[in-house]
This record gives structure tokens, sequence and C-alpha cells, in this order.
């Protein structure tokens, strides 16, 4: 199993990026897949996740500006991040996971993630 995070860079506050997933190794079409992210000093926590019928979660801090997605033909998964917050910044994960969605536990091993950013 391959996972491979790319699209994360250093952006204002308000500011908007599109995280991919790209994976090998796994099927997306018959997994939950979920994206994590971890700060400096911090946890790494749940930030969203999608099942395999297609429903999808979120924490509370990222509603309404996060949106995860998964294309099954590329075999990718995203996650789009809107008007971003100086507490978004952390390094971005993602993983299969299983469990309750909410707290989708990771199933497989991190890859090397992607550095999201987000000055004030």
């Amino acid at each position: 199993v391959r996972l491979v995070e790319s699209g994360g860079d250093l952006v204002q506050a308000g500011g908007s990026l599109k995280l991919s997933c790209a994976a090998s190794g796994i099927n997306l079409r018959i997994n939950h897949m979920g994206w994590y992210r971890q700060a400096p000093g911090k946890e790494r926590e749940l930030v969203a996740a999608i099942s395999i019928d297609g429903g999808t979660v979120y924490r509370d801090s990222v509603k309404g500006r996060f949106s995860i997605s998964r294309d099954t033909g590329q075999n990718t998964l995203y996650l789009q991040l809107n008007v971003l917050k100086p507490e978004d910044t952390a390094k971005y994960y993602c993983a299969a996971c299983f469990g309750v969605l909410s707290a989708c536990k990771p199933l497989t091993s991190w890859g090397q993630g992607t550095q999201v950013t987000v000055s004030s």
C-alpha cells in the first residue's frame, strides 16, 4: 500500500487549497478513507472521513469549510480546504481507516504527508 499526499502550501488566512492523496495497492471503492492532520506538539487528529458508500464526516472545527471527496477511477482521495485559518496549520495525511466513521481509526501506514501553513 502506498499513499502519496500532495497539494500543501503556504497560504494567507481566508485562502484555499486542494489536497490530493494518490493511492496504490488499495482500492478506495472498498475502504473508508480519512484525512488526518498533526500540528507541532499536538497529537494527530481526524479531520474528515468518507465511507465506502460515500457518507462523510468532519471534525467540528472544519465543518462548512473543508470537503472530502474521492475519484475511484483515479483511486485518489481529495480534501478541499476553504476559508483557511492559522489554526489549520499542520501536516496533513491520508489513510484507509476502519470503525465508526466519526472516529475512523487509521488502517494503513502513514505517508510523508503534505504541509499546510496558514499565515495570519
